[in-house]
């Protein structure tokens, strides 16, 4: 969430960037932040005056009873006692200030970068690269941007080819548990099994360090990463644990980190996880969620980083290197997007996502998404660094990406990669893992 200190300093800042995320009444939203902040200040205030008193009179007690001064001593003593009372009120007060505040703050999101463009939804992201033409920076928007690859041959949909090849049983998933739980099979099983040995043995060749985490958090670890309140809706909830499956395997890696103070020659710190994520995905209809295109449980891998905050951007320039190289191998088409403030999410600073192209469906998937949250996160976590320059302690930088998500991009393999005679080619990056050349 956002820091007091932004708010307070940069308050124009704080109003123009939640304007560029068009958060509605972002300004009444702030001042009831600051009218509740200074009222806090006052009672502290009040408080601390309070205190200061009360041991003054404590200790002049014990020197009126040696004076002799016993009715004045007694007096004293009421008083004190008196302050208890106000003292326990004040401090009560005090504390239901800050848990307002904090109430406040956890509706308000993250402010976007400078350089996050302006626009209110997905048709206004930039396309700021492609490997099927070059971009230019802030012209090439969503909404014009039409070149696509061409293919000789006309493309099954990835959902009749799956059919037709015996890869995925999406009738069986919705008799085992409903739509949206697929059931992988045979070589359709061993091209998922090989997407993530693939996608962890290149996180590991690039210094992450693999992590297994659960993939059922507390309400803590929702809420240090931003999840909740704002996606409560959207998270399967264990409600007699109360525990939340977790929507992406950011949650509990980016939470090992919660309430940890780390030495700044530790960062950044690197991790990566394969988990199984799960999204209700409320309110998704159409045609734009058959087969692969939108799922309840998928599997992901996901690259996190704990970074000092001068050095987050070129944390996130190496992330997106990253996950571009990974597409580049599979040799896939693909182009990534800088996405505009009424598009971001609810915590990021700035976001890139990246998208393949679907043959079949003639339209462009979303397969990652690479975000820096700033102190956003940090300050929900109490995630600090300690400088080594001066032992101060200070907000870190959070980031984190998909590298990959499996289900559309073994969409886009078997639309881009299939053949004439029904057939699917196998990337060669992939061959090790699956032992085949071709699906058939």
């Amino acid at each position: 969430m956002l820091t007091l200190k932004l708010i307070t300093e940069q308050y124009d800042r704080v109003i123009a960037g939640l304007n560029k995320k068009h958060f509605k009444g972002a300004k009444e939203a702030i001042d009831a932040v600051i009218a509740k902040d200074q009222e806090r200040r006052a009672t502290q205030k009040e408080l601390d005056e309070n205190l200061a008193k009360s041991n003054q009179l404590a200790k002049s007690i014990g020197a009126l009873m040696k004076e002799g001064k016993k009715a004045e001593a007694e007096e004293a003593k009421a008083e004190v006692a008196a302050l208890k009372g106000t003292n326990k009120q004040l401090d009560d007060k005090k504390s239901e200030l800050e848990q307002e505040i904090n109430n406040l703050l956890c509706q308000i999101p993250n402010i976007p970068y400078d350089e996050v463009p302006e626009g209110t939804c997905a048709e206004d992201n930039w396309v700021v690269k492609s490997n099927l033409k070059e971009c230019v920076l802030g012209q090439d928007t969503v909404g014009n941007w039409t070149v696509n690859p061409d293919y000789p041959n006309a493309k099954l949909p990835h959902w009749e080819v799956a059919k037709n090849l015996n890869l995925i049983d999406f009738d069986l998933g919705v008799k085992i548990t409903g739509a949206g739980f697929p059931v992988y099979r045979g070589l359709g099983a061993r091209l998922q099994r090989a997407l993530i040995n693939f996608f962890l043995t290149e996180a590991g060749k690039a210094g992450y360090e693999e992590i297994m985490p659960p993939t059922v958090v507390n309400k803590d670890s929702g809420y240090g990463t931003g999840q909740l309140p704002d996606k409560e809706g959207q998270m399967y909830h264990c409600e007699v644990d109360d525990f939340y499956l977790i929507p992406t395997a950011e949650v509990p890696v980016t939470n090992i980190y919660r309430d940890v103070i780390i030495d700044e020659k530790d960062l950044p710190i690197k991790n990566c996880a394969y988990t199984e994520c799960f999204r209700r995905e409320a309110g998704s209809y159409g045609k734009e969620v058959r087969g692969l295109n939108r799922l309840h449980e998928f599997s992901k891998i996901e690259i996190v980083r704990i970074d000092t905050p001068d050095h987050s951007a070129e944390s996130h320039k190496e992330m997106l290197a990253h996950v571009e190289g990974l597409l580049q191998k599979l040799g896939l088409p693909y182009r990534i997007l800088r996405l505009c403030g009424g598009d971001q999410s609810f915590t990021s600073s700035i976001c890139y996502d990246f998208e393949v192209y679907s043959a079949a469906q003639k339209r462009w998937l979303e397969v990652s998404s690479v975000s820096n949250f700033d102190t956003y996160q940090a300050n929900r976590l109490k995630c600090r660094y300690r400088r080594a320059d001066n032992k101060k302690t200070e907000l870190c930088h959070t980031l984190n990406g998909s590298a990959l998500a499996l289900p559309r991009i073994v969409a886009a393999i078997l639309e881009d990669y299939q053949q004439a005679d029904g057939t699917v080619l196998v990337p060669e990056v992939l061959k090790p893992w699956m032992g085949v050349d071709v699906i058939k």
